[in-house]
């Protein structure tokens, strides 16, 4: 398992606790332990090919771009309204940790 320390590891990925990385090869484990060391900008260019190489593509960009539009569109109305007031970022972020250490 990789170590914390060794890579900058962050326990909220699961990254340290087995929880994604558990089935991992040596092979995939070097490449994470890599793209940990690049700077944070090349980083999340990494992430974001690598969760774009997971998208199947069978859906049409069209139809995903006007989804996202309608339930931007949706969840304004119900701030706008007053029906939602939202959450903060500490209170989302504790709760999704909070979630993430559940067995």
């Amino acid at each position: 398992m990789i170590q914390p320390a060794a890579v900058g590891c962050n326990r909220l990925l699961g990254c340290c606790c087995g929880v994604y990385n558990g089935a991992m090869t040596s092979r995939a484990r070097e490449l994470l332990r890599e793209a940990l060391g690049l700077p944070v900008e090349e980083r999340a260019d990494v992430a974001a090919e690598l969760l774009a190489s997971l998208d199947d593509g069978g859906e049409d960009p069209a139809e995903v771009e006007a989804a996202w539009a309608a339930e931007i569109e949706r969840r304004a109305r119900r701030v706008i309204s007053g029906v939602s007031a939202g959450a903060s970022w500490q209170d989302v972020r504790t709760r999704a940790e909070s979630d993430l250490r559940k067995p």
